[in-house]
């Protein structure tokens, strides 16, 4: 089963900006009050709110790093991006490693690392994360592009394949360099 998943930095989004969200979007539809706390969480996120560790070089690569470890393993890497205050990532889990499985190994790794490297304790990354099973292959096309799109939504990068922390860079006709001269 494919999925996107998406988490961020603890300080990221406060849980009083998301709680005030979800008030201010009761009277909608269901279907449409889901819609639009994404629209408003990926623009927070975008924004750059919070210390935003992830810009650092260092903690960026550590992320990277992490997510690429056991690609191939227990999951497929499909598509990523590490953003300065959350990452989002496609991934097929293989049998045998659940979502929460990974995405805690990822999440306790990085943060101890980071944590140290940065001098500090505490939580780095939020408890909660957003996931969602790819329908089909239409879907799938629209979240890949979506990822690898996001740095230059953000404007942090005029073309997908300058953001260093991105699967964009390893796509053909990218201008990135390829994945075995990145080893």
């Amino acid at each position: 089963m494919i999925q996107s998943l998406n988490f961020r930095l603890g300080d990221a989004l406060p849980s009083i900006v998301l709680e005030r969200w979800r008030s201010e979007l009761q009277r909608g539809p269901e279907g449409e009050r889901s819609v639009e706390l994404r629209r408003r969480v990926e623009d927070y996120l975008d924004a750059g709110n919070g210390a935003c560790w992830l810009r650092q070089d260092e903690i960026a690569k550590l992320v990277e790093d992490a997510l690429l470890h056991f690609d191939g393993t227990r999951y497929l890497l499909l598509a990523w991006y590490v953003m300065p205050n959350h990452v989002h990532a496609l991934i097929e889990t293989r049998a045998g490693f659940s979502l929460d499985s990974v995405l805690q190994a990822w999440k306790s790794f990085t943060a101890h690392a980071a944590n140290a490297r940065l001098g500090r304790s505490g939580e780095f990354w939020q408890r909660e994360y957003l996931d969602r099973y790819i329908r089909n292959a239409e879907h799938y096309e629209r979240v890949v592009a979506y990822i690898e799109e996001n740095p230059v939504k953000a404007g942090l990068a005029a073309t997908r394949a300058e953001w260093l922390w991105s699967s964009a860079r390893f796509r053909p006709g990218s201008a990135g360099v390829s994945p075995a001269s990145s080893c």
